[in-house]
């Protein structure tokens, strides 16, 4: 078995035809295949099956795609830490792979192996089967060597599902036929966006600026004061969404039991505490404060999100899309801080606060970090399409 994976399927061929037959896609086991282990990278949901196939994994067998196998995850699919995703892609062993992006992780990891990585708008794509810990800011991402492999994707798994009310009654973005892009629009990029990064993080940054501009594109420099603020929204509204949601995870059902325990109160306390992981640990005890102690936290970070959310459609208005920089995580065995997470996916969480869609651009060859580009909710076909763009007009992706 390949160490990427934790779970190869033994059955090669496609489930039957269709507009995805042909196409090899990996998934993390956040996400649920139906009678493959499930556990979220956790030992809260230790030998946990999945009984059912997640919306969008029922939707991509239905269209005739192969599911070839589970993919080492993080704890929850929150950060890299010890997630093997991307690697997949780069040893050739699927065209794609779905993962949690709960604060970047699907473009980060792209970043990683020099492919492209897309987070679809919240709301468009179903999460029943998707086990996270923020619900209101996780959803399905998709890592694929093309722009045109994730529409293919897209076009099959968006859609209104029964089963999750997240869900928009907004008109969704059709991705039957791609845009057209001139490779004259106008960019913007966020000058504060750029204030977490080293010195030669931000050279390379401007070197790719200066490729855009080259390639026929307007940029322009856009001021938001306030972006530092996504980093904060994000780390209040997250960790008590994931002190609520980890409530589930009690050991009774699934998850392994702590041995020792004298009753049923110190069996639920030492199964917890043994449950997760440092990072998720910490992350959780966090979210308890800010529930039970400093709500009012909670309740200023909801009314902040809702400003950032109305100021970053303001900016987008300004420009035809943005172009960011991307995090870039650094592997390491030893386990990250709750800080050290945020510090490297500070460029990459406003996009699941406020639901807007983002897509990692390799650069020509992966010889240096890519970039994000982003627009409005729901402008996930037009991002697209500019990424298309971009891999046909300036060598972007692996060589």
């Amino acid at each position: 078995m390949d160490s990427q994976f934790i779970y190869t399927n033994p059955e090669t061929s496609a489930p039957g035809n269709g507009p995805l037959q042909g196409i090899s896609i990996a998934v993390q086991p956040t996400i649920s295949v139906k009678g493959w282990l499930t556990d979220a990278g956790s030992k809260a949901l230790s030998g946990f099956q999945a009984l059912d196939d997640a919306a969008p994994v029922e939707r991509l067998k239905q269209a005739g795609a192969s599911i070839c196998g589970s993919t080492r995850t993080s704890e929850f699919g929150f950060g890299l830490h010890g997630s093997a995703a991307g690697e997949a892609l780069s040893r050739e062993k699927a065209d794609a792979e779905l993962v949690m992006d709960t604060a970047g992780e699907s473009r980060m990891a792209a970043a990683g192996a020099g492919v492209f990585g897309f987070k679809p708008s919240y709301g468009i794509v179903s999460r029943f089967g998707l086990i996270g810990l923020i619900p209101s800011m996780e959803g399905c991402g998709i890592l694929a060597e093309t722009p045109d492999t994730i529409r293919r994707i897209m076009g099959v798994i968006t859609g209104q599902d029964d089963k999750d009310y997240s869900l928009t009654d907004e008109i969704l973005p059709d991705f039957s036929a791609a845009e057209t892009t001139r490779g004259t629009e106008t960019l913007a990029t966020i000058r504060e966006a750029q204030d977490s990064l080293t010195d030669e993080q931000k050279n390379t940054f401007r070197l790719s600026l200066e490729e855009l501009n080259q390639a026929g594109f307007t940029v322009q420099d856009v001021s938001m004061p306030e972006f530092p603020l996504f980093s904060t929204v994000h780390r209040i509204i997250g960790s008590v969404e994931a002190s609520s949601s980890a409530g589930r995870y009690d050991s009774v059902r699934y998850g392994q039991r702590a041995p020792g325990a004298k009753n049923w109160n110190e069996m639920y306390l030492h199964s917890r505490g043994d449950a997760f992981g440092q990072l998720v640990k910490s992350y959780l005890f966090q979210g308890a404060y800010f529930q039970f102690d400093r709500y009012e936290a909670y309740d200023n970070a909801c009314r902040i999100r809702a400003r950032l959310v109305k100021e970053m459609r303001s900016i987008t208005a300004q420009a035809d899309f943005l172009v960011l920089p991307a995090g870039v995580w650094t592997l390491s065995e030893t386990i990250p801080t709750i800080e050290d997470m945020y510090a490297g996916c500070a460029p990459t969480l406003f996009a699941n606060v406020t639901g807007q869609p983002a897509l990692f651009v390799p650069s020509p060859g992966a010889s240096r970090p890519g970039f994000q580009i982003t627009g409005p909710r729901l402008s996930d076909e037009k991002l697209l399409s500019l990424g298309t763009w971009l891999l046909n007009n300036t060598r972007g992706g692996r060589q």
